[in-house]
């Protein structure tokens, strides 16, 4: 592992070449969201027995404060190190998701054991285990793509680990992770240049599949039925969604102001986490939605950009480190934006680095540290080409 030393701070930055629209960007998202979530739950911290208005606030900060120092770390590793270690990292996020299963180490919250209590904080395994997914999958697609492309074992090879990891995500139950990851994985081999007919067939095993764990699945079914028509039963299986519908129905052009929603109060369920975005749109409005969306719309342009940057400047992995990234953020945050609009049946998935939660948030950040990373070596590997183009090109003329 390569880690950037040296005594002072100014000669490890001197090294580090900053992004600074990522940089923008990501702050402008994790403000944005801090705000919002602030706004979403000083009353819930209000009640007996916290009695304390600012605990998810003060909590939230801790999160983003962890997330930067975690950030910082991950920024300091080079990408070689993440590729040798991708399949390793992979199978660690494996042991814990079978930990989660174990009684007395999952923590169950509504129903599902998705998370483990470290040091007073409950981390959600699943947001590391997409983390890890991103960076073996990349790993894979630029160590046998000539196999991938080629070959149907190729394809389907990689889906053997991923589809285990998907099996111990539905036993918690975290259906929604499980389909975050599985589109990381088809995402990169699309990417990576699999034969379309073969990949469209891949897709369509999964899509069906999909569909018949949320048919043979009651909970799931009932959400299906509750998006098709949540008015049939409002005051239960179609609770959450007729909320939702009527914050966006309160915000209008500009919202009823920061802070003066009533959906969250004790109306629309998690809305500090699942359903950020309905109360950012009866807060703010449709120019609050858009703002949402024009963020995380930059976001993802940002990575794709780095993404081909790096790609250009043959550095595979790299490449599909980001393109993956991008596709982890911009699917996740499609479906939470999807979910609250109504356009998509429940699932809890966090509107990412905005919704509250310690695990999402640190690793988020340090998905957002990858980027960086990526950005950094692929400009160190531009300068020394441009020098020397400008040298061939001076000794020419």
């Amino acid at each position: 592992m390569k880690i950037q030393t040296g005594t002072p701070l100014q000669s490890m930055m001197s090294r580090f070449s900053q992004d600074p629209l990522l940089l923008c960007i990501s702050l402008a998202i994790l403000l944005f969201g801090f705000v919002m979530m602030t706004s979403a739950s000083l009353h819930l911290g209000a009640r007996a027995p916290i009695s304390d208005s600012f605990h998810y606030p003060f909590r939230q900060l801790l999160h983003i404060g962890i997330g930067i120092i975690a950030a910082g770390v991950v920024v300091s590793v080079d990408m070689e190190f993440w590729e040798r270690s991708g399949p390793w990292l992979f199978i660690f996020g494996l042991l814990l998701l079978v930990m989660v299963l174990i009684p007395g180490l999952g923590v169950k919250v509504n129903g599902s054991y998705r998370w483990l209590s470290v040091a007073g904080f409950r981390i959600q395994v699943s947001e590391i285990v997409k983390f890890f997914s991103v960076i073996y999958m990349a790993g894979y697609v630029t160590r046998h793509g000539e196999m991938l492309r080629k070959t149907t074992y190729g394809l389907f090879r990689p889906l053997l680990l991923l589809s285990f990891a998907c099996l111990l995500m539905l036993l918690e139950p975290d259906f929604g992770s499980a389909v975050v990851v599985l589109i990381i994985a088809l995402g990169v081999m699309f990417l990576s240049g699999a034969r379309l007919w073969q990949f469209f067939l891949l897709l369509a095993l999964v899509t069906l599949l999909a569909l018949a764990l949320v048919y043979f699945s009651p909970y799931r079914w009932a959400r299906v039925t509750a998006f098709i028509d949540p008015w049939v039963d409002p005051l239960k299986t179609g609770f959450q969604l007729v909320q939702a519908l009527i914050s966006f129905g309160r915000g209008e052009w500009l919202g009823v102001g920061l802070g003066a929603g009533i959906q969250k109060l004790f109306y629309l369920p998690e809305a500090h986490t699942d359903f950020l975005f309905s109360v950012i749109a009866e807060e703010l409005g449709l120019l609050g939605v858009l703002t949402t969306i024009g963020l995380y719309s930059l976001l993802l342009w940002r990575a794709f950009v780095i993404g081909s940057e790096a790609e250009r400047m043959d550095r595979q992995f790299s490449a599909y480190v980001a393109y993956g990234l991008a596709i982890w953020f911009g699917f996740q945050s499609f479906v939470n934006m999807g979910v609250n609009m109504g356009v998509l049946p429940t699932k809890g998935l966090t509107l990412p680095l905005m919704s509250y939660g310690g695990g999402s948030m640190i690793t988020m950040c340090c998905a957002l540290a990858l980027l960086f990373r990526i950005h950094s070596e692929t400009l160190a590997l531009q300068r020394p080409a441009a020098k020397q183009g400008k040298v061939r090109w001076a000794s020419a003329s």
